[in-house]
């Protein structure tokens, strides 16, 4: 019998691609390269990424159906704290800066930012809302001595 996938599931593949350089890759083959070089983003960027990112996509969504924005952006910010040895990321922050054309379409799509914005935080951004709300981060561990891993 063939087991069916579970919709509800998300996950990505990340390796090593050399020291302080990693990969992730879903299951569609997209990838995003990071780490701790200079040109790369670092984990907690591509974290603020992400909460951006979800939140960009569901305003965006939605105005560009009435006309295409001359300006989009999205400002993520954050301060890493360490607290007993042990950092986090708090005083996260979104800023929207969107503007339209002057004319019906574009007050229109001007019109509906701040509800999207809104919507987006207490209902459509999975990221935002999952950071907001936490959840635990379960570790499964397998290491092996003289075998690699082909």
């Amino acid at each position: 019998m063939t087991e069916t996938p579970d919709p509800a599931l998300r996950s990505i593949d990340l390796t090593r691609d050399a020291t302080g350089r990693y990969t992730a890759r879903n299951a569609t083959g997209a990838a995003v390269t990071f780490g701790r070089a200079e040109d790369l983003l670092s984990p907690v960027e591509l974290l603020l990424a992400a909460i951006a990112g979800c939140s960009a996509i569901d305003v965006d969504t939605v105005t560009s159906r009435r006309t295409e924005p001359t300006e989009f952006r999205v400002e993520a910010t954050g301060r890493k704290v360490v607290e007993d040895g042990a950092s986090r990321v708090e005083d996260l922050r979104l800023s929207f800066r969107l503007a339209f054309d002057d004319d019906d379409a574009g007050r229109q799509a001007a019109g509906m930012v701040d509800r999207l914005v809104a919507l987006s935080h207490d209902k459509n951004c999975t990221v935002s809302r999952t950071v907001e709300h936490g959840t635990p981060v379960a570790n499964d561990v397998e290491v092996r001595v003289g075998d690699s891993g082909n």
